[in-house]
């Protein structure tokens, strides 16, 4: 083999030269986008401090509108953000219902149309679940509201994240 064969050629030199700082360049830009985009799917399964909302001695066999708030902390910033639960007495079980329709997610009150009595209501598209939150049949949500991660301790009911049932 010659020792022509092996040299490389001040185009080829430059091509390579610059391809690999360009491949160089797009992984940085790159990499915190991915990061990004994985950080939520990461975090997923980490834990919410539990907040305490109401006690046991004001329910009702009736759900009833509890507001509350939770701290979020998003990088460097912290705030607070404003939730809602329907929370009822079912005999001894207490049951904490999320506010947020399963259809497009707007928000549900309970025997808010007259209609309908006695069920939660969906004004956005009509939208109707049950007591215990199942959603009615031939109605535009497909699976019931979500129930709240909850714990009662001495008296005090504490609520975490909504869970999908």
């Amino acid at each position: 083999m010659s020792e022509k064969e092996h040299k490389v050629s001040r185009r080829q030199f430059l091509s390579y030269t610059l391809m690999g700082v360009g491949g160089f360049m797009a992984a940085g830009m790159i990499s915190p986008m991915v990061r990004f985009a994985l950080d939520p799917a990461l975090e997923a399964g980490g834990e919410i401090d539990l907040v305490q909302v109401a006690t046991v001695d004001e329910l009702t066999d009736e759900p009833q509108r509890f507001d509350f708030s939770v701290e979020v902390e998003d990088a460097w910033y912290t705030s607070e953000q404003s939730r809602t639960a329907w929370i009822y007495r079912e005999g001894d079980e207490i049951i904490a219902l999320s506010p947020t329709c399963t259809h497009l997610g707007c928000t549900v009150g309970w025997d808010t149309n007259e209609e309908h009595p006695n069920q939660f209501f969906c004004p956005c598209h009509l939208g109707r679940f049950e007591k215990d939150g199942t959603n009615v049949p031939d109605t535009p949500p497909t699976r019931p509201l979500d129930v709240y991660e909850m714990e009662i301790q001495d008296g005090a009911i504490y609520l975490g994240r909504p869970i999908r049932r």
